[in-house]
């Protein structure tokens, strides 16, 4: 019985796809190092922090190259190619001397992961039905937020038995093992355009800067005219979406190992408890994305951690932060891909991978920012003032959700 289950080339591809997402979290590790190596090179915790936005970086470029590389290449190129890249990169990291040097290659981390996730997200879509596709998007992503929730736990206890060196070792063991999950499946061919693609301009002229814009503005007329308002809601609600999480993963240890004087090992367990809360979330969120609708799940997703980040400043103690870490990780659970799935419902397969990427792409430049706003009012005032600053945002985008996107599940 088991044997002829895992015979089946979708189970096989789908269950390489969680594999690789679950260790894909790894990279979380790194986050409880953030107040260590502001004292290892005796640099301000902002500036340490800015590890996160070197990794936001990477995931901007990353996105870029991913929407025009999957669309031509498939998705196995990147399945293979991104764990490889991050694994080399953070290996690296570990004999790094400097943190400008560690920093860089953060940013090469994060390009390979971006290039990564959207692989497993095209892939995964591929796969699944269309009455599937919740279920799928919100499973992948619940993988990958366990992962990365208690990723922080063990780089925590890493950094405190060995060196903030170890986390980063960690990592590059996690993707290393993903690198053959990349093999394992068959997947879709590319999809082919309804029209033959121009040649691409050279960026090096001016004029094809206007080309360019323009290249942006055909695709997007690529989605129909009455879903258009939506795809627009939800690209800006992953940009505010995208940029909370990176507030948190750089902020929250600040917060928490600075103001609050919490030990890494502490630090990592706040994440570890957000997570075991997601992972409850994953099949009842799947659920409501497929059975009662999408807007169910990507209103709360981004409104209750508008009310979270307004009480986080107030917190003096591991017990409230913990309580409200926990309330974030049931908002987090409702995300599980409901955004990505609501894109997918939209965009038109032949544009899949780059209407895709252009949404990522557009939160990964609110994430790229996100840390050095925070980084700055961290120094400047205290770290539970980046909190304050991005409680309106997200509250924005729940209205722009709520009143602007349409609702995408099919009857």
């Amino acid at each position: 019985m088991s044997y002829s289950f895992l015979s089946n080339p979708t189970v096989r591809a789908l269950s390489a796809l969680y594999a690789g997402t679950f260790l894909s979290g790894a990279w979380a590790m790194i986050l409880p190092t953030i107040p260590v190596l502001a004292r290892q090179f005796d640099v301000s915790a902002g500036s340490a922090a800015q590890i996160v936005t070197a990794f936001a970086i990477g995931k901007f470029f990353g996105t870029v190259i991913a929407g025009v590389l999957l669309d031509r290449m498939g998705t196995r190129v990147a399945l293979v190619g991104g764990p490889l890249t991050a694994s080399v990169a953070s290996l690296c990291a570990v004999w790094a001397p400097w943190l400008w040097l560690i920093l860089l290659l953060a940013l090469i981390m994060g390009a390979a992961d971006s290039l990564w996730a959207t692989a497993r997200e095209v892939a995964g879509i591929d796969l699944a039905h269309r009455n599937q596709r919740g279920r799928v998007i919100s499973g992948l992503h619940g993988v990958h937020t366990i992962g990365a929730a208690f990723s922080p736990f063990i780089g925590g206890w890493l950094t405190d038995t060995f060196s903030f060196k170890a986390a980063f070792a960690g990592y590059a063991a996690a993707t290393a093992l993903s690198v053959s999950l990349g093999f394992v499946g068959t997947y879709l061919p590319v999809a082919a355009p309804q029209e033959k693609p121009k040649a691409a301009p050279k960026w090096w002229k001016l004029i094809t800067i206007k080309q360019r814009l323009r290249g942006i503005k055909d695709l997007y007329r690529e989605i129909r005219p009455d879903l258009r308002p939506t795809y627009c809601a939800i690209a800006f609600a992953t940009l505010v979406n995208q940029s909370q999480r990176v507030i948190v993963h750089s902020m929250l240890p600040l917060y928490a190992g600075y103001y609050l004087q919490l030990s890494p090992t502490q630090v990592g367990m706040l994440f570890s408890i957000s997570g075991m809360i997601v992972f409850v979330m994953i099949i009842p969120a799947g659920f409501l994305m497929d059975r009662v609708g999408r807007k169910w799940c990507t209103v709360p997703s981004t409104g209750i951690p508008a009310l979270i980040f307004f009480l986080i400043p107030l917190t003096q103690n591991f017990t409230q932060l913990a309580i409200l870490v926990g309330i974030t990780g049931v908002a987090q659970g409702l995300s599980l891909g409901s955004l990505a799935t609501s894109t997918y419902d939209v965009v038109p397969a032949h544009a899949r991978g780059r209407l895709q990427a252009l949404r990522r792409t557009i939160a990964e430049l609110g994430s790229s920012v996100a840390p050095l706003i925070g980084g700055y009012l961290a120094n400047a005032y205290n770290p539970g003032l980046p909190f304050l600053v991005y409680a309106p945002l997200l509250l924005l985008s729940a209205t722009l959700l709520a009143v602007v996107g349409r609702e995408t599940l099919e009857r």
